[in-house]
């Protein structure tokens, strides 16, 4: 059974969600602690499966992705798999749900330009049923849920 997540545990992982290349020295000023027992802290919370990995946040408009849409997928009968595949191999799709209700995926998608829409989901419309909405402005993105 893993141990749950303490207040400096918590206070750890706010830290380095909103400031991910913050030293363990100054992570640890914060919470009052030295900088290596800050990293075995770290270690725990990994080891305890709390933290599966670290990574950088892309500007993806930077990229040249100035635009996402959210796309409802419904795969037609017999072709749930082949959508599934198809959704997997197209790199575009950045993130991808199994959803309840009348559509089995809502995905996000990226593009440099909207006339890219047509080529990618067009493949889509012999196996599957796609409703799109572009996505305007973020209210937020990946915040961090209550830990405690």
């Amino acid at each position: 059974m893993s141990k749950d997540l303490d207040r400096t545990d918590r206070r750890i992982v706010e830290i380095l969600e909103s400031h991910g290349r913050t030293s363990l020295a100054d992570v640890g000023k914060e919470v009052g602690l030295s900088g290596p027992a800050v990293g075995e802290r770290l270690r725990g919370l990994q080891e305890r499966g709390y933290i599966v990995g670290f990574g950088a946040r892309l500007d993806l408009r930077r990229l040249g992705y100035t635009i996402q849409a959210l796309v409802w997928i419904k795969p037609r009968s017999g072709q749930l798999h082949t959508v599934e595949n198809m959704i997997l191999e197209e790199p575009r799709f950045i993130s991808c749900d199994r959803v309840t209700g009348d559509d089995c995926y809502v995905a996000r998608l990226l593009l440099r330009d909207v006339a890219e829409l047509d080529d990618i989901l067009l493949p889509f419309h012999d196996r599957a049923e796609t409703n799109t909405s572009i996505v305007k402005s973020f209210v937020f993105e990946n915040r961090l849920p209550p830990l405690d």
